[in-house]
């Protein structure tokens, strides 16, 4: 009977294998060393000082991070995907589960007819492209970010491109993926990026005149004063703020 005890002793006092749920972090503990980029610093929410913030963020302060790079192996099928786009790759990220090429403009066209032309790849389908705009990533201010799926063998991938604000250029891919056509559009709209090739790129949804791209962080904070009933609401920057 003590025997049975003893063992039973021991298998509580052996420590937590690394998948045991125990051992995993949460996700809002500070990352280690190297498992983040930190690129700059967020203040307030939505980046803008001296406006009458009275949303209650106006004090936030949060570092911009980017998960870091992996390493191989990648696990599963992400090491034959990366086989299929050796040499075009400059940067693998996984992130909880989903994987992320980083690519220079110049392989984009090429690496993007391999994931669709390949037997072995097979990403039929493009369902998108989205602008994201990081003022402090120096040199890579603007980020193009393509969602490819694979009907054949039930994949899902990313495809991230980075330009330099000063030379937004990135070769357009609608003579790959044609559903890219409008998404190109609106991302030039939004945020600026050129899309080199495309066949019409002009604004899709702000009027031809508009100024500017209002999705890029740098875009004032406020908008067109309102008129309803007599009565005005100005921009959100020209409000009166409380304390």
């Amino acid at each position: 009977m003590s025997d049975d005890k003893d063992k039973q002793d021991k298998q509580v006092e052996q420590p937590a294998t690394e998948q045991s749920p125990e051992n995993l972090p949460p996700e809002n503990l500070p990352a280690q060393p190297g498992e983040v980029e930190v690129v700059g610093q967020r203040t307030g929410m939505f980046g803008v000082k001296g406006t009458g913030d009275t949303s209650g963020y106006g004090g936030l302060v949060k570092p911009t991070v980017f998960p870091g790079a992996a390493q191989r192996p990648y696990g599963g099928w992400f090491d034959k995907v990366a086989d299929g786009l050796d040499g075009l790759i400059d940067k693998v990220v996984i992130h909880r589960g989903e994987i992320t090429f980083h690519i220079s403009p110049g392989n984009l066209v090429e690496a993007a007819q391999k994931l669709r032309d390949e037997p072995s790849l097979r990403f039929e389908f493009a369902s998108g492209v989205s602008g994201v705009h990081y003022p402090e990533d120096h040199g890579r201010e603007l980020h193009a970010v393509y969602h490819l799926l694979s009907m054949t063998w039930n994949r899902r991938i990313r495809l991230e491109v980075a330009v330099p604000d000063g030379n937004p250029h990135i070769p357009s891919l609608v003579g790959t993926y044609p559903t890219l056509d409008w998404h190109e559009r609106e991302t030039w709209d939004f945020f600026g990026i050129q899309f080199d090739g495309h066949p019409a790129l002009t604004r899709i949804e702000m009027p031809d005149d508009w100024p500017g791209h209002p999705q890029r962080k740098d875009y004032p904070l406020g908008g067109i004063s309102v008129e309803y009933k007599g009565g005005s609401v100005p921009p959100p920057d020209q409000r009166r703020s409380y304390s």
